[in-house]
């Protein structure tokens, strides 16, 4: 229930500050239900899905979250046959719903990192999430991302993230300032998870980043690297 109210709040957050939502391209779940809020209130969302996804039959278990998405998913699926050559990537259009169609999970990534302007909010979620959230950070760690990781601790679900990388730091495979790499939002004391607006709070925190941390190396256009 918690986690659902953050995914709504976060929906309507993104859609009331004119950002688009850049995301996996699912119907289900957290992600199907920021999906939804964000076109329930007239905001923009894009998203980027693996061929194989599509052509497997979909992602995770459970309903679809709204009919847009569903209609999308449908007129990729009849389209399938069309973007089977591995060179293709097919971009389709429903309302405000952009959804593109990428050739595998890495570069369904590559995309995503790309052309979220803003920085990253993480959900709770399963095996996945905690995958793309360790991978931002490293990235931004080493300097290929120089965005803002924002991850929402709905009900304690990233506690345990957090003191891994406490624990981590105490044994020093972190550097302490390695804690600045992502940022935790909290509610405040005393104010229950399904109370609070992890939304608002959530894009606050991103309006308030102070930047990056220097970074172990630089990435020129090309993808070439140097220590710093």
């Amino acid at each position: 229930m918690e986690s659902r109210k953050a995914a709504e709040s976060l929906g309507a957050a993104l859609a009331s500050s004119s950002r688009t939502l850049i995301d996996g391209g699912g119907s289900r779940g957290l992600m199907g239900i920021v999906s939804n809020t964000v076109i329930k209130n007239s905001g923009k969302a894009v998203g980027i899905i693996p061929r194989s996804l599509i052509l497997g039959g979909g992602e995770g278990r459970g309903p679809v979250e709204h009919t847009a998405s569903q209609n999308t998913v449908e007129q990729i699926e009849r389209s399938a046959e069309k973007v089977m050559v591995k060179s293709d990537v097919t971009v389709m259009n429903s309302g405000n719903m952009q959804t593109v169609v990428v050739n595998s999970m890495h570069e369904r990534k590559l995309q995503m990192a790309r052309i979220a302007g803003a920085g990253f909010v993480a959900l709770p979620g399963g095996f996945g999430m905690y995958e793309e959230v360790l991978e931002a950070i490293t990235w931004s760690q080493i300097g290929i991302n120089q965005k803002p990781i924002m991850i929402l601790n709905v009900n304690g679900s990233y506690e345990p993230l957090r003191n891994l990388i406490e624990h981590a730091i105490q044994e020093a495979f972190i550097q302490g300032n390695g804690r600045r790499l992502a940022t935790l939002v909290d509610p405040p004391s005393g104010v229950a998870s399904i109370d609070f607006d992890w939304g608002q709070s959530a894009i606050g925190a991103i309006e308030s980043w102070g930047g990056p941390e220097s970074n172990l190396f630089t990435w020129d256009e090309k993808g070439k690297w140097g220590s710093t």
